[in-house]
């Protein structure tokens, strides 16, 4: 897998917040490289059956676009999930080529780095979360971080399941 760098260019917190989120986004796209279309889509742990490679990168995609663009800039929630179906976009991954899957993360997350590169990380966001907290960007960057991370452990589990690829 490719070797992926966490040290961050400068000390600075933003520097730090977006270098490990980077530094996530980048190691959770490395556990795709060279998986086979048929793996990617492949369900191992019967208790739960959206738990694939392909579902877990959607996943991380609308995540992504929830974060920002729901509540940090306020747009209208476009996402394709629904009070029936609140998982669809682990659902409807397998429906998509893996590459596919893979490019919309990481156009949603390049839209993104240019998002928070244009704001303070003491920005509020403009939704409320259900509480009616308004969070700042720099706790968004926290939380992705975090949501990433986790997802990332799932991936290395599913992968190793998989075809045995280990590591990164």
């Amino acid at each position: 897998m490719t070797r992926i760098d966490d040290t961050p260019k400068a000390w600075d917190e933003r520097t730090q917040l977006t270098t490990f989120l980077d530094y996530t986004r980048d190691t959770a796209r490395a556990k795709c490289e060279g998986i086979s279309e048929e793996d990617a889509r492949r369900a191992l742990l019967p208790g739960s059956p959206l738990m694939t490679v392909s579902g877990l990168i959607n996943h991380l995609r609308w995540v992504e676009y929830y974060w920002f663009q729901v509540v940090f800039l306020g747009e209208e929630d476009r996402g394709p999930w629904t009070d029936e179906d609140p998982d669809r976009e682990m659902r409807i991954a397998v429906e998509f080529p893996v590459g596919q899957v893979l490019d919309e993360y990481g156009a949603q997350c390049a839209r993104n780095r240019e998002l928070a590169a244009g704001a303070e990380l003491d920005t509020r966001a403009e939704r409320p979360l259900r509480d009616g907290l308004h969070v700042d960007l720099r706790w968004i960057l926290l939380h992705l971080t975090e949501e990433t991370a986790r997802h990332n452990g799932h991936l290395d589990i599913l992968r190793e399941m998989l075809d045995g690829t280990t590591g990164s």
